[in-house]
C-alpha cells in the first residue's frame, strides 16, 4: 500500500479522494499491547469541549493519494476537529483530509523496541511516516513517544518542515489548538504501571482520567462525612 513508482519530488501530485468502500486496508496486528492503553488514556482525559465534533482515533487509516495511488498511514493516535458525525450504520475506517474535514491537528507514534518508519523521510520506493505527515498531509504537530524510556519528542510544522520543540520548565510541551500541555507521567492506570502521556491545562493542573476523578470525588465525600461526624451529625441518617 505504501509503494509508489520512483518519482522526483517535484513531480509528486497529491490529491484527496475518499477511500473507496472496496479498498482493502492492511490487517496489521497491533505492535504492542500497551499502545491502545496509551492512546485511550490520552482521549479519556480530554475535556468534553475538545471531544465534541472531534475524531480521536488510534491505528486508524489517514489517507491521501500520491500520483493517483491511494496511500494510507495509521497513526497510533490522531486528533482532528471539527469533523461531521459519521452518518453511516457501519463503522468508520478511514479519514481523508480536505475532503472529509480539516487536516489533523496532532498525530502521535508510540515506538516499540525496534524503530519502524516513524522517522522515515523516504518517498521514492516507499513513503515513510515522517514524510507522509510532514510533506503530504502537513500535520501541524507530530509527537513520537518511547514508553519504555519515557522519551517524548514533539515536532511542529514550521516553513513546511518539522522543527523539534522545547519544553517548559516542567518538561512539558505546549500544544497549540488544544491549548494544553503534553508531557510524560509515571504511575499506574488501567492495570498498567509505567510511563504515560498526560495532559495538563494552561495553569499546570493535571487533567484526570475518569477513575482518578471518581477517586477524587470519593475522597471528597469521605472528608465531608468525617467533618459531619465531628459536628455530631450522622451523614448516613
Amino acid at each position: 500500500m505504501s509503494v509508489i513508482p520512483q518519482t522526483p519530488v517535484s513531480e509528486i501530485k497529491i490529491t484527496w479522494p475518499k477511500l473507496p468502500d472496496d479498498f482493502v486496508l492492511p490487517d496489521d496486528p497491533v505492535e504492542n499491547t500497551e499502545h491502545p492503553l496509551l492512546a485511550n488514556a490520552l482521549r479519556q482525559a480530554l475535556p468534553p469541549a475538545l471531544v465534541e465534533e472531534a475524531l480521536i482515533v488510534s491505528n486508524f487509516a489517514l489517507c491521501a493519494a500520491i500520483n493517483n495511488r491511494i496511500l494510507c498511514k495509521a497513526p497510533d493516535w490522531m486528533y482532528v476537529r471539527p469533523v461531521e458525525p459519521w452518518p453511516h450504520p457501519y463503522p468508520r475506517r478511514s479519514y481523508t483530509p480536505h475532503t472529509e474535514g480539516p487536516v489533523p491537528l496532532v498525530v502521535m507514534e508510540f515506538l516499540s523496541d525496534t524503530y519502524g518508519e516513524e522517522y522515515s523521510v523516504e518517498f521514492q520506493q516507499r513513503i515513510g511516516k515522517w514524510y507522509f505527515y510532514e510533506r503530504v498531509v502537513k500535520v501541524p504537530i507530530y509527537a513520537i513517544f518511547q514508553p519504555q524510556t519515557a522519551t517524548l519528542e514533539v515536532y511542529r510544522l514550521e516553513s513546511d518542515r518539522y522543527q523539534i520543540q522545547t519544553t517548559n520548565a516542567d518538561g512539558r510541551y505546549w500544544i497549540p489548538g488544544l491549548e494544553l500541555f503534553l508531557g510524560v507521567w509515571q504511575g499506574k492506570g488501567d492495570n498498567r504501571t509505567g510511563y504515560w502521556l498526560r495532559w495538563w491545562n494552561a495553569e499546570g493542573e493535571l487533567l484526570l482520567w475518569p477513575e482518578e476523578r471518581a477517586e477524587q470525588e470519593r475522597q471528597r465525600a469521605e472528608r465531608l462525612a468525617q467533618r459531619l461526624r465531628e459536628l455530631g451529625v450522622d451523614p448516613d441518617s
